[in-house]
């Protein structure tokens, strides 16, 4: 692969750094955040790379002082200013919170992100609806994003990644498919966004069962056609929507927007080990996937990530399948994408590697979403 530039790798060698950044500069083309912003926090944490609390302290802070510009403007009934204020504090808020370990100090900053999040949604997106998804005696957050089209249409359920929010989900794939006739229901599952920082809801393997609700959810509502229901997964989560295809054959669809690790167990050891070693060459923080499956300790969590396989279960993917991989991903290496492809059971599959020339090239397409995401969309609309 070509070598990358700066706008790629912001801290050169420290990649940790790095891809946490270009997934928030990712979505700067929904209007979300602002590249001037972005660049002024980097521009602090260059020369702090050695504080273990400059990443929050930085982020968090432009997410206050944005925050207050919000505020300000709600407050002189400039609403739509405000809501795009809101909107990309939110961003900032939950940037900050990716390396503070758990405790109180992370959950603080979760909620941060998430009332700014929800303030900015509800005065700019009239067409986004919070919802609740029933699932095993509660329910888990969701957003529901009306496609502008009258009678019962295609719907999407989206399923992050590990360090992903419905939030994000929502506009970078959301606003695509509301554009070709599709709702989206993006939901925090287990072990994601919401339901983890603000209800501790931890992952699970077996993902059917709040894919199962998720589907449920979405077959009672008036405006959707049960029969055309998708689900896609980016990242993390090219395991969940793989594992809820497996087993839930009431989706019409399936999209892993990225494969995850074919073993998963060797991966986190592999983070155990770099993050002893070298922590600014992955990039993930040595606490996180022990806290998304709540495990005691990270030999626990290993144990744990044993389970999320889907060597054994891919072959009962019978419905239109699509995995897009990163062809330049360092965080899952692209072998992982083929290795699934081979195994999925459908006749209708389709596997799409994306180059530097093309744009996409980094981990779930973070380097240039809109490649990534038109692809996924289109090939929806072929195959829905």
């Amino acid at each position: 692969m070509p070598a990358r530039g700066p706008w790629i790798d912001h801290f050169g060698d420290n990649f940790l750094w790095s891809n946490a950044t270009l997934i928030i500069k990712g979505m700067a083309p929904y209007g979300v955040v602002a590249l001037e912003e972005m660049d002024r926090v980097c521009e602090k944490l260059r020369g702090r790379q050695q504080e273990p609390n400059a990443w929050w302290e930085e982020w968090g802070a432009m997410g206050d002082a944005v925050e207050r510009k919000a505020e300000a403007a709600a407050a002189k009934g400039h609403r739509y200013s405000a809501g795009d204020y809101y909107l990309r504090a939110g961003h900032y808020h939950y940037n900050a919170e990716r390396f503070i370990r758990p405790g109180p100090e992370k959950k603080a900053q979760a909620q941060k992100a998430y009332r700014c999040w929800h303030a900015g949604i509800r005065l700019r997106h009239p067409n986004i609806e919070f919802v609740e998804v029933p699932y095993e005696g509660k329910t888990l957050p969701a957003l529901f994003m009306k496609a502008p089209v009258a009678g019962p249409c295609p719907a999407v359920v989206i399923f992050n990644g590990m360090d992903n929010a419905k939030e994000m989900s929502v506009f970078f794939a959301g606003l695509e498919f509301a554009r070709r006739g599709m709702h989206t229901l993006a939901v925090d599952g287990p072990g994601q966004g919401e339901s983890l920082r603000l209800r501790g809801m931890h992952s699970r393997y077996d993902y059917e069962a709040p894919g199962a609700a998720a589907y449920d959810y979405l077959a009672q509502r008036p405006e959707v056609d049960a029969k055309r229901v998708a689900v896609m997964g980016y990242s993390f989560g090219g395991y969940y929507s793989s594992r809820i295809a497996a087993f839930e054959h009431r989706y019409a669809a399936c999209i892993a927007l990225s494969a995850l690790h074919w073993d998963l167990a060797g991966w986190q050891l592999h983070i155990k080990e770099k993050n002893a070693s070298a922590p600014k060459s992955v990039a993930q923080s040595n606490f996180q996937f022990q806290w998304v499956v709540g495990a005691a300790t990270p030999d626990e969590a290993i144990e744990i990530a044993r389970k999320f396989t889907l060597k054994d279960v891919a072959k009962n993917i019978s419905c239109p399948f699509l995995v897009t991989h990163a062809g330049n991903d360092r965080v899952v290496p692209v072998e992982n994408a083929r290795k699934l492809y081979e195994a999925v059971g459908s006749k209708r599959k389709t596997i799409k590697i994306f180059s530097t020339e093309e744009g996409g090239a980094e981990h779930a397409h973070v380097d240039n979403r809109q490649v990534g995401i038109d692809f996924a969309a289109d090939w929806l609309g072929d195959n829905l």
